[in-house]
């Protein structure tokens, strides 16, 4: 890389010095050290890598075009995010680590707020393909107290590798929510988890293509899990076993999040007796730990 000569260097610095001091009259700190903060990265970067006019014009054209994809069913931002670690570094930074709780991972594109009621031990399958998986738990806090009326949110893509959102009939499916019982415990029958590629027909697909790394997210069931006075919990669980692991796209995967998806054979009486029409099903536990509320 050319060096930079102390003139040059001077000129750089003195136009970042400029920039951060705009922001200086904010009458919101947090705003205006976000800015400073931001301002400072971003020039550094900038002068680090010798930013050329044309990559400067490529990025923005690419940003563009990550807003014009974008629309009420997509949210390519988020895509982005969660392709450079951005939306987990996020989700590290604002979930401190408190010894025993169960551990977060990112919220993804497609959850919804409307998701159907469930009863314990319902399906929140909704008449989407794929082999039936009963989830079965706990939700306790850190000290092991169960947590009764936690609500619990749950949502997955179908074996064709597609939330419900994606398609364009409006269906509702593989997602709903229940309420743990008086001693905590939770259960419904749902899908077990397909790998599946995140949307890359888009700008950040292509990007992803341009650097060798596949879209491909590991097979996993989306939680969300909220009760009084404790921290709501964002997770995922995976399937032991899953090739895709050590390489998922959005870096969501975390060792104590990897659970075991024990086949069933058809012949295998389920938990509650329900007739699945003879095929072969799956069964997982989930144990959650709440944090208490920061």
């Amino acid at each position: 890389m050319t060096a930079v000569h102390d003139e040059q260097s001077s000129r750089e610095r003195e136009l970042t010095d400029k920039v951060v001091a705009s922001f200086a009259g904010a009458p919101d700190p947090r705003l205006r050290h976000v800015l400073g903060s931001l301002t400072e990265h971003l020039h550094a970067f900038i002068r680090d890598v010798r930013l050329t006019q044309e990559e400067w014009n490529t990025a923005i054209e690419f940003l563009t075009e990550v807003g014009h994809i974008t629309d009420d069913k997509r949210q390519e931002f988020i895509l982005l995010s969660d392709v450079f670690g951005a939306s987990m570094q996020t989700v590290t930074v604002n979930n401190e680590a408190i010894a025993g709780e169960t551990e977060s991972t990112v919220f993804g594109p497609f959850f919804v707020d409307d998701a159907p009621a469930v009863p314990l031990g319902g399906d929140i399958s909704g008449g989407a393909p794929g082999q039936p998986c009963w989830v079965e738990g706990s939700v306790t806090d850190v000290d092991g107290n169960p947590i009764p009326n936690a609500r619990i949110d749950v949502w997955e893509a179908d074996d064709d590798g597609f939330y419900d959102v994606q398609y364009p009939d409006g269906r509702v499916a593989a997602r709903g929510h229940l309420f743990s019982d008086e001693a905590g415990r939770f259960r419904f029958w749902g899908l077990t988890p397909t790998p599946y590629p995140i949307p890359f027909d888009g700008p950040v697909g292509r990007m992803l293509d341009a650097v060798g790394r596949s879209p491909m997210r590991a097979s996993h069931l989306h939680f969300m899990v909220a009760a009084a006075d404790k921290r709501t919990l964002i997770t995922h669980i995976f399937v032991r076993g899953d090739e895709l692991l050590d390489r998922d796209s959005v870096f969501g995967v975390k060792d104590s999040l990897v659970k075991d998806f024990v086949e069933q054979p058809s012949d295998t009486p389920t938990p509650d007796g329900r007739d699945i029409g003879g095929r072969e099903w799956s069964r997982v536990r989930f144990d959650i730990v709440l944090a208490p509320a920061q």
